[in-house]
């Protein structure tokens, strides 16, 4: 989740910051903005460098934050169409992308329809970045569930995002931090399954073979360690 804070005395006058630098993502205003000139010269008198840039919409506006790691927010038409350029970026690290901002570049008046669920274009917006981000080997993030007090709701995305290949997602809310935490820890039994897998291709050598009735091949050993990674990093 973006973190956003007032600077002044920050790395001025000794003082420790507050947040740990190396866990903190500070959100800036576009490029070309007053507003994003003036976040970085706030920003720059202190020790934070990972940033998230709000609609990013070119591979050329990353320049202005040469010198820091960048999470991209594509959350325009222009920010998603240009996506992969976006996540070629040498200091971009990850991508995220927004639904409504987007939705209100193209003219329309709501991501979701009636039932919850996000519109066609919302959806082709979060494969777009998603597949943008994963191919140039960065990390990808899911847009913000904005319905706070529907956390049944807000499981069925975040556990959307964790089998879609999203390495995380972002919380509006802080009652929104412990539902995403457990759909991207893995639980018990599914540890316990993927360890299992593991064990058995290692038995079995290279190539695909067969186990509990069902074909194994390479993709599915990476699902199984994708699991095991994950569990390793909830620990």
């Amino acid at each position: 989740m973006p973190v956003e804070r007032s600077w002044p005395s920050l790395g001025t006058t000794g003082v420790e910051p507050e947040l740990e630098p190396s866990c903190t993502i500070v959100r800036v205003n576009p490029v070309g903005t007053e507003d994003f000139e003036k976040d970085m010269h706030c920003l720059a008198h202190t020790p934070y460098r990972t940033v998230m840039l709000a609609k990013a919409e070119s591979a050329g506006q990353l320049k202005a934050l040469e010198g820091y790691q960048v999470i991209a927010l594509c959350e325009t038409a222009l920010g998603v169409i240009n996506a992969p350029a976006i996540a070629a970026a040498p200091n971009v690290v990850g991508l995220m992308w927004g639904a409504e901002d987007l939705l209100a570049s193209l003219g329309g008046t709501s991501s979701r329809e009636d039932d919850g669920g996000y519109r066609t274009v919302a959806l082709h917006a979060r494969s777009s970045v998603l597949l943008a981000a994963r191919a140039n080997g960065k990390e990808a993030v899911d847009a913000v569930y904005t319905n706070i007090p529907d956390l049944d709701g807000l499981a069925v995305e975040a556990a959307d995002a964790v089998a879609s290949g999203f390495s995380s997602k972002a919380c509006i809310h802080p009652s929104q931090a412990a539902v995403v935490r457990k759909a991207y820890a893995p639980s018990q039994d599914e540890v316990a399954a993927a360890r299992a897998l593991l064990d058995a291709a290692a038995s079995a050598g290279s190539g695909v073979f067969q186990y509990q009735g069902k074909m194994i091949d390479g993709p599915i050993l990476k699902h199984a360690q994708e699991i095991v990674r994950r569990a390793a990093v909830d620990a």
